[in-house]
């Protein structure tokens, strides 16, 4: 597998983790709980990608809750890498 394989499966695999860090987050869980520690895990993968998105794109206000667009654009933008690295390799 060359280097661009390599970077594809590296994006393929976070964007997947972005994912499954969407559905969990909607599933209350305590941390002792094993999709809880698989969330913290998430957490601490995600986060320090996904705080800067979130400084930059407010929340959308929807109905009596807010929506946070910086998952979606984070998983556009994992997409958009993963097309780059193809055309590149």
């Amino acid at each position: 597998m060359d280097i661009g394989g390599v970077l594809i499966l590296i994006l393929q695999i976070y964007f997947y983790a972005v994912l499954a860090w969407v559905i969990l987050s909607w599933i209350p869980t305590s941390s002792d709980h094993p999709l809880g520690r698989v969330n913290v895990f998430l957490d601490r993968v995600i986060y320090p990608v996904i705080l800067p998105l979130r400084r930059v794109i407010p929340p959308v206000r929807l109905g009596g809750g807010m929506l946070d667009l910086s998952p979606i654009v984070l998983l556009i933008g994992i997409q958009l890498l993963i097309r780059l690295v193809r055309g590149i390799f």
